[in-house]
């Protein structure tokens, strides 16, 4: 591990060091418009200069005051006004946001002083008229304040969102993570594939509804992040924070965390060529470490990862960037009923690197385009050694089938996935008032797949069947499927400041090139059968066209409303697709639990929303919005053969369709207060209603295994989070320090109450098994950062921030899972079924 961190951290300082360089946020920019007035006398002013401090980019106004600057890398930037016989204004931290437009008036003095300088701490208008649609930004001052261990974290702090990262009633794998505009995701197992050093962030957007024809394979979300840049000067950072600064015998709260990471970025040549780095070590012994201490030294788990960035700046419209990522992690799980056995659980694996080059030119004022390569390389491990070193036994349990006392766990797999993506989109403006924007992205993967696991068969309840075979879950396969989308989308200004509309559409195709088996089951005996694969048939391409549209615009002076309508969509994971299906295994009569099926369709979403914001006052704006989402073709399992799977002898039965599907609505009220530094944040409750007639993939084959055949009808699904509120708050306390107060209340979710005596056969035979029919308890997390920064030296050039991070203050016991007889943590009381107690971090960072 240590050996692989090296090499990938010598690689990225090398480069660093070898072009003398490093690169700025790219590939995701927005615009900066607005008027100058005279203060005085309330005229326009023509020929100002704008520019943005740092940067190739400026402008002037036009006879009317006002000004546009295009293709603005987004991030916080100050911004200097300045016309002769007036006073020179700089904004201080003008934050431009990815696809959006930021909106700053000025207002100057006339002065004699041709050296007078004015500086404006910059505020961004509260209601964003030309989003009409549900997007949240998140700047990384504000990310620094919040008390989170990863940027994913944030996902789970806007409305309309679980604990668990459930956007609007979706399951969790339907949100798409970009880094700078391109994806990160698992591609086979589905969920972000890689972490990033927080330091390198400079903001993200959080897309939960109504997002543009510009982001695709995504049913319920967009995460966007944008990264850090080097600026004019050096600096550097280092940042140390731990869990257990106390003795244990104090405080045995504790997960042993450790996390280091070091950052550095500035000039290499002036105006040219600038570098960004950043680097993350984490180690900790998670929550189960008493248990863990008994087997295995510290530490448990252990992640670096790191991120870098070089660009060279050619003239002041043409740009070239290169960056690179990596995360490495390695650590085992933990289950309660293998505690006496933790060294059966195999060790698990992470890698994952990606680099890019990216190009960026404006041709025009109104025109610009961006064209980006970049490879990413992802490989998950479970097991060590060979997977011939893997010898299938069952497991030994204790005289009452409750824990794992002897054996290993029949589990080893080595996945590979690289992806290779040309992506391009040009920009243009049309008579002020039609911004277009065209792209296109092609997609190259090489998957492999090398998977033995075999599981016991167990009832319903949990409890393992000793005397029956292990189920074979075991497959291989290595494809090279191809994707590529087309979109356009047309933002059109009605009126200046005013009303707007926006319309776009994208298309987009999968080719899995493969072959799906032809199977047919031949009946050896009253109820059971035999599966043969008869032939092979080419799987077809998929296309998918996604329509979107939206409308804004104002409702009096300080209020403003929108309607958005679209058709989403995601490709199924290549699991689903291959799984099972390789044609040299079937010819050798090789069978497994679930076989994929290439011939998938996309899952399919259609939403709208309809929103109302209004501005109370300069500071305080609150906002009202309902939707609606039903989505259609999710993936299912299916049954192959007329009978009851319990008497079907094999297993290799079942395969993956598309036949569930789910509905979702909801309504979201928010009130956000902005720009005060004595009380600023927000608070907001959700009502929402979620439901299905499958929440995971293989739930019909399970229940079909246990002989509880699934109704076809809706019932609310797992994450049916009907009330939420969460509060945002973020003020000072004496002694200069930051508070940040995060509030997190959700209502009980549902789970299916289903009660036994035995393990092995319900209560009542006679009651039907309805899925997610009872409630658990509310659940409720009280999380607090205090923060206090320290200036070491006069000039300020040195500063240490100390912090202390607190999670579930109030240390409640909240409910993660109910078993069948309505038993927390089921009938060993396993811990895991609560989320995690009160932890409490403190760390500081020194900045030069």
């Amino acid at each position: 591990m240590m050996r692989r961190f090296a090499l990938a951290l010598i690689s990225l300082m090398s480069l660093a060091a070898a072009l003398n360089a490093a690169p700025h946020a790219y590939g995701i920019t927005g615009i900066l418009e607005g008027r100058i007035l005279d203060k005085q006398t309330g005229s326009p002013l023509a020929g100002v200069n704008i520019v943005i401090i740092d940067q190739p980019q400026g402008g002037t106004t036009d006879a009317e005051g006002y000004y546009q600057i295009k293709n603005i890398r987004a991030g916080s930037y100050d911004v200097r006004y300045s016309i002769i016989g007036y006073t020179t204004v700089v904004m201080k931290g003008v934050t431009i946001l990815p696809d959006l437009r930021t909106k700053l008036d000025v207002q100057m003095e006339t002065t004699t002083i041709e050296l007078d300088v004015i500086e404006v701490r910059a505020e961004r208008p509260l209601i964003q008229k030309d989003l009409a649609a549900t997007a949240y930004s998140i700047g990384d001052i504000k990310l620094d304040k919040l008390p989170i261990t990863a940027f994913q974290d944030v996902l789970t702090l806007q409305p309309g969102t679980t604990v668990e990262g459930n956007v609007r009633g979706g399951k969790t794998t339907e949100v798409t993570y970009l880094i700078d505009g391109l994806p990160v995701q698992d591609v086979v197992g589905g969920g972000l594939g890689t972490n990033l050093p927080r330091s390198s962030i400079s903001g993200l957007t959080i897309h939960t509804g109504g997002f543009d024809a510009e982001y695709g394979n995504a049913l319920s979300g967009v995460v966007n992040v944008v990264t850090k840049t080097g600026g004019s000067e050096p600096t550097y950072s280092i940042r140390l924070e731990k869990d257990n600064w106390l003795p244990e015998s104090i405080n045995k709260q504790v997960d042993r965390a450790t996390e280091l990471e070091v950052t550095a970025a500035g000039p290499i040549l002036p105006e040219k060529l600038s570098y960004f780095t950043a680097n993350t070590f984490i180690a900790h012994d998670t929550r189960w470490w008493q248990d863990f201490s008994k087997e295995f030294t510290s530490p448990i788990s252990q992640e670096f990862s790191g991120f870098g960035k070089l660009e060279y700046q050619f003239s002041p419209t043409l740009r070239l960037g290169f960056q690179g990522i990596y995360s490495l992690r390695k650590w085992r799980d933990y289950e309660f009923s293998w505690r006496f056995n933790l060294g059966g659980l195999p060790l698990r694996y992470r890698d994952s690197y990606r680099l890019a080059a990216v190009l960026s030119h404006t041709l025009s004022e109104n025109s610009f385009y961006t064209l980006s390569l970049s490879r990413y390389y992802l490989n998950t491990r479970i097991g060590e050694g060979s997977k011939d070193d893997l010898t299938l036994q069952p497991y030994e349990y204790d005289f009452f089938l409750r824990y794992i006392i002897a054996g290993t766990r029949n589990w080893w797999a080595d996945t590979k996935q690289a992806i290779y993506t040309f992506k391009g989109d040009y920009t243009t403006q049309i008579e002020k008032t039609h911004l277009i924007k065209i792209g296109v992205e092609i997609n190259q993967f090489d998957i492999f797949s090398d998977l033995v696991k075999y599981e016991p068969q167990t009832t319903y309840f949990g409890k393992p069947i000793v005397d029956q075979p292990l189920l074979n879950y075991s497959n291989s396969y290595k494809y090279q499927p191809r994707s590529g989308s087309v979109f356009i989308q047309d933002k059109v200004e009605l009126v200046r400041d005013g009303s707007n509309f926006s319309v776009g559409v994208r298309w987009d195709f999968l080719d899995p090139t493969a072959e799906r088996p032809i199977v047919e089951f031949i009946p050896i005996s009253q109820n059971e059968f035999e599966q043969q694969v008869t032939g092979f048939t080419k799987a077809k391409i998929k296309h998918q066209i996604s329509p979107r549209i939206s409308l804004a615009g104002p409702v009096g002076v300080s209020s403003f409303f929108f309607l958005n309508f679209g058709h989403y969509f995601q490709y199924p994971l290549f699991d689903y697709l291959y799984s099972g299906i390789n044609p040299a295994q079937l010819r050798a009569g090789t069978k497994s639990v679930l076989a994929g099926n290439p011939d998938l369709e996309p899952e399919r979403t259609v939403s709208w929303e309809l929103g109302f914001k209004h501005g109370i006052n300069k500071n305080v704006v609150a906002s009202l919005t309902y939707f609606k989402k039903n989505t259609k073709n999710q993936i299912d399992s299916k049954t192959l053969i007329a009978a009851d799977s319990k008497f079907a002898g094999d297993y290799g039965f079942a395969s993956y369709v598309n036949n569930a599907e789910a509905t979702s609505s909801g309504l979201e009220v928010l009130l956000i207060r902005e720009y005060d530094e004595r009380l600023s944040g927000s608070i907001s409750y959700s009502y929402m209603v979620t439901e299905g007639v499958s929440e995971y993939v293989d739930q019909r084959i399970n229940f079909e295994q246990w002989g509880f055949p699934l109704a076809a009808r809706p019932f609310p699904l797992s994450w049916d989070q009907r009330h939420t509120v969460k509060v945002d708050a973020d003020f000072k306390l004496p002694y200069d320090i930051r508070s940040n107060v995060i509030v997190l209340y959700n209502s009980p979710r549902p789970y299916t109450y289903y009660p036994t005596r035995d393990g092995f056969t319900p209560s009542d035979t006679s009651k039907l098994l309805l899925p997610n029919n009872s409630r658990m308890e509310d659940v409720m997390f009280f999380n607090v950062k205090l923060t206090r920064r320290f200036a070491i030296d006069e000039q300020g050039r040195y500063t240490l921030t100390v912090f202390a991070d607190v999670r579930n203050l109030i240390n409640k016991k909240n409910v993660r899972w109910f078993d069948s007889s309505g038993r927390v943590g089921g009938e060993l009381g396993d811990p895991g079924a609560y989320y995690d107690p009160r932890r409490v971090r403190v760390g500081a960072r020194l900045e030069f």
